[in-house]
């Protein structure tokens, strides 16, 4: 049957993306996460559903948000989001930092077959210290900040352990020559397999790397049941390979800088 724009809306709506030391923020309206110092960005709205008139719903959570003390909001304009949301932020000083676009595939038939990659490539899930942190330092290299303390390190190893036992996702860290060269993540929730954090190190790039952690993720989610996979991708580098895969697009959700000073 394929997939819906419907059904991709609303798996893409329902994608909250709440890491597990963050701090939440927010009321029914609106919710917000402040971000541990070794992330390359303070505070992020991660879901929005306003009332009332949309430009004072904006200003309350630009309000609120200003009590932190930090310089900037991301807001990520999702494809459900009302109309006219990207047009208040930008009047409200707002730039477009990020370009990222829905993208998703129908697993009923199974994980399509990708190319081999050119390099040979080892995969790792990330279930033990040594390879999360292996996984933490190339993900820097593609989204800044600093690599996470040796606790967190260690507690997302044993998280790990359990949720890709458990047939829910994890991380995967890519090797090539013994050198981890690739890192990128998959949570299935709700038979929904969602893709994140692909990060090839600059030295392995076009060599395939991203393609065999792509394979590698969609091929564990059909053996776990998942009936769609989804993605949130920069159309300038995933995209293309996205879409070589079989991914469809489906709309853009371009992430907002909105100055608090």
């Amino acid at each position: 049957m394929g997939l819906s724009d419907a059904d991709v809306a609303a798996a893409s709506a329902a994608w909250v993306w709440r890491p597990e030391n963050a701090e939440v923020i927010g009321t029914d309206e609106y919710r917000m996460v402040r971000l541990p110092d070794y992330y390359d960005f303070d505070l992020s709205v991660v879901s929005f559903t306003p009332y009332g008139p949309l430009g004072e719903a904006v200003d309350r959570v630009v309000g609120r948000a200003r009590e932190f003390g930090v310089p900037v909001l991301d807001w990520q304009v999702l494809i459900g989001h009302p109309a006219g949301l990207a047009e208040e932020l930008a009047a409200r000083g707002g730039r477009v930092k990020l370009d990222l676009e829905v993208l998703a595939a129908d697993l009923g038939q199974g994980a399509p077959r990708l190319r081999e990659p050119e390099a040979e490539v080892e995969l790792r899930w990330a279930t033990d210290a040594d390879t999360s942190r292996d996984g933490a330092a190339v993900a820097v290299t593609g989204f800044g900040g600093e690599l996470p303390p040796e606790d967190r390190i260690v507690a997302a190893a044993e998280r790990n352990g359990r949720t890709v036992t458990a047939g829910e996702g994890g991380t995967l860290v890519a090797y090539v020559a013994g050198e981890a060269a690739g890192t990128a993540g998959l949570e299935l929730v709700d038979g929904v397999a969602r893709l994140t954090g692909g990060v090839v190190a600059p030295a392995r790039q076009r060599r395939g790397v991203y393609r065999a952690l792509l394979a590698a993720r969609l091929a564990y989610a059909a053996e776990h049941g998942a009936r769609m996979v989804l993605v949130k991708a920069n159309p300038a580098s995933s995209g293309p390979i996205l879409r070589r895969a079989g991914f469809t697009g489906y709309g853009q959700e371009p992430v907002y800088a909105v100055p608090l000073a």
